[in-house]
C-alpha cells in the first residue's frame, strides 16, 4: 500500500522540480537570443552540446548507448529540427509569442496520439484543441499588421515535438533520459557541424541580413565561452530535471505546473529585452494553459499512464 505523506512527498517535490526545469528552459532560450547578434545557431548548436556531452557522458556513468539506435536517431533529427524552428524565429520575436505557440504541443500530442496510437478523443480534449487553437490566434493575430510568416515557425516546432512525445513513448520508451539526451547532442553536433561546414564553403547571400542563420562562426572571447558554458550547464540540467519530474507518482499534476514556462519565458523577455506582452497575447497565452489543463485533468489514471512515457524526451 504507497504511504500517501510519501507520495505528497513526492508530488511536492516533483513539482519543484519541474518549475526550476522550466524556469531553466525559459533562460536558456534568452540566452540563446541575446547570443544570436554575436554567434550563428550552428555554433552555438556544436560548442553548446560539445561541452554538454562529457556531462552527459560522466552522469549517465557511461551508460548512454541506445538500445534502439535506429528510432533514438530519428527522434533526435525530429527534436534538432524542432529546435531549429524554435531558434531560427527567437532573434525576430517576443520570447512570449514563441513560448505561447510552443505550448500548443500537447494538442498536437492529443491528435497525433489519436491518429497513429489509435487512441480516443474524448469531446473535453476536442474542446482544449479548439480552445488552445483560439488562443494560438489571439497570439499570432494573423490578420495583424505585425503578423509574418515567421509568427507560424514555433508552431512547426510545437508539432516536431509532438511527433517527438509520441515516437518516445512508442518506440524510446525502454530507453535512458542520459541516452535520449546524448543522442540529441550527437544529432545537434552532427547537424551543427554540417552547417558549419556548408556555410563556409558556401557563403550564403542573406549572410549579412540574417547572420544568426547563416553567417559563419565568430571568434571567440571570454564572454562566449562563459556564456557557451552556461547554456551547456543549462541544458544538461534540464535534460535530467525533466526526467526527474516526470518520475513523479502523479505526473499530470507535474504536467500543469510545466505551463509555468510560458510565465518565464515573458519574464526573461522582460529582463533581457524590455519585451512586454500586450493584452491579446496574454489572453492567448490563458486560454492556452487554460487548454492544457483542460487535457491534463481529464481520467487522472489513465492520463498518468499516458504522460508518464512523454517527459524523458532528453530536451
Amino acid at each position: 500500500m504507497t504511504d500517501p505523506r510519501k507520495e505528497t512527498r513526492a508530488v511536492l517535490t516533483g513539482i519543484v522540480t519541474i518549475l526550476l526545469t522550466v524556469f531553466a528552459m525559459a533562460l536558456t532560450d534568452a540566452f540563446v537570443k541575446f547570443s544570436s547578434a554575436d554567434m550563428t545557431l550552428w555554433q552555438i548548436y556544436v560548442c553548446r552540446s560539445a561541452i554538454a556531452l562529457p556531462l552527459l557522458l560522466l552522469l549517465g556513468r557511461g551508460g548512454v548507448l541506445p538500445k534502439a539506435i535506429g528510432w533514438v536517431a530519428l527522434r533526435s533529427l525530429a527534436l534538432v529540427a524542432m529546435y531549429l524552428a524554435i531558434y531560427a524565429a527567437i532573434p525576430l520575436l517576443d520570447l512570449s509569442v514563441i513560448a505561447a505557440s510552443l505550448y500548443t504541443g500537447p494538442l498536437f500530442i492529443v491528435l497525433l496520439s489519436a491518429v497513429f496510437l489509435h487512441e480516443r478523443v474524448a469531446p473535453q480534449q476536442w474542446l482544449a484543441v479548439a480552445l488552445g487553437f483560439v488562443g494560438v490566434l489571439f497570439v499570432v493575430r494573423p490578420n495583424g499588421a505585425d503578423f509574418t510568416a515567421l509568427s507560424l515557425i514555433p508552431i512547426i516546432a510545437a508539432l516536431l515535438y509532438a511527433l517527438v512525445a509520441v515516437l518516445t513513448r512508442a518506440k524510446c520508451a525502454d530507453e535512458t533520459p542520459a541516452s535520449l539526451a546524448a543522442g540529441l547532442n550527437v544529432g545537434l553536433i552532427a547537424f551543427g557541424g554540417a552547417a558549419s561546414l556548408w556555410f563556409w564553403v558556401s557563403p550564403s547571400d542573406h549572410a549579412e541580413t540574417y547572420p544568426f542563420l547563416f553567417g559563419t562562426w565568430s571568434s571567440f572571447g571570454a564572454g562566449t565561452i562563459g556564456i557557451l558554458c552556461v547554456m551547456a550547464v543549462l541544458i544538461v540540467g534540464v535534460s535530467i530535471g525533466l526526467a526527474r519530474a516526470y518520475q513523479s507518482p502523479r505526473p499530470q499534476i507535474i504536467a500543469t505546473f510545466d505551463y509555468a514556462y510560458l510565465i518565464f519565458a515573458a519574464f526573461w523577455g522582460f529582463v533581457f529585452f524590455r519585451e512586454v506582452p500586450d493584452v491579446w497575447t496574454v489572453a492567448g497565452i490563458a486560454l492556452i494553459i487554460a487548454a492544457g489543463v483542460l487535457v491534463l485533468v481529464r481520467r487522472p489514471d489513465a492520463q498518468a499512464s499516458r504522460l508518464d512515457k512523454l517527459p524523458d524526451t532528453g530536451t
